[in-house]
């Protein structure tokens, strides 16, 4: 099983190691590290390892907990292999060579270059911003693998890139394509005794670069997503 293990510590050396040798005694193999932050003294950093499916995640938690100064962030399954930048490049290649289902594409590719669950491109009603909690009326241009049916989306309104965490511990990024109330939804749920992290101001950044970049290769094929199609 593929987990990512976000973890917050001190930026010192040594923490890091201390780190990386509690995942190792604790059965994970680690594949990928990657430095999301470092602002005052302190780090954030996420780690996908590989876990032994039969171990349970509660022990791995409180290894790296034990350790001073360090925080567990969010341990959540992640689907595929680690991704880089440098596959965004790929995906927005994949869209301009078949612009028809390029939509499609990028929904679909979200959940894994985020390490995310589910992914969704919502259209809101035109009349948005005249109308309180308009961006909850969302309709569903496109869902990838897994979303469900119907998905639960947070409000996306105001149409602007962020991160938005509800109650329940479900954690989304929007960003919106900038034309036809088009926003692509990216979902973490986490599960069992999992607990998936916010997304991060950086990965938030991502989708909205991609979203953006997108938006430029597909231009006008976004006005109809979700458009009836026309009768006789």
């Amino acid at each position: 099983m593929l987990l990512r293990v976000r973890v917050t510590l001190p930026d010192r050396p040594g923490t890091l190691g201390q780190v990386a040798r509690t995942l190792g005694v604790s059965g994970a193999d680690i594949v990928q590290v990657v430095v999301l932050e470092r602002l005052g003294g302190r780090a954030v950093d996420d780690f996908t390892v590989v876990w032994p499916g039969a171990a349970r995640v509660e022990r791995l938690m409180a290894g790296l907990a034990a350790i001073p100064g360090v925080r567990v962030d969010g341990v959540w399954r992640a689907i595929g292999a680690p991704t880089a930048t440098g596959q965004d490049a790929e995906l927005l290649a994949q869209v301009a060579a078949n612009p028809s289902d390029g939509l499609a594409t990028v929904v679909d590719a979200a959940p894994g270059l985020l390490a995310a669950d589910w992914a969704v491109a919502a259209v809101v009603p035109v009349d948005w911003a005249s109308r309180a909690g308009a961006g909850s009326e969302a309709t569903i241009g496109h869902a990838s693998w897994q979303a469900p049916v119907p998905p639960r989306l947070p409000d996306v309104t105001p149409l602007r890139a962020r991160a938005i965490s509800v109650p329940d511990g479900a954690h989304f990024a929007v960003a919106p394509f900038g034309r036809a109330g088009l926003v692509l939804v990216v979902a973490r749920e986490g599960g069992e005794s999992r607990a998936a992290a916010a997304f991060h101001a950086i990965e938030v950044d991502r989708l909205a670069q991609l979203v953006r970049a997108s938006a430029v290769i597909l231009g006008d094929r976004l006005d109809l997503v979700g458009t009836p199609p026309a009768v006789g």
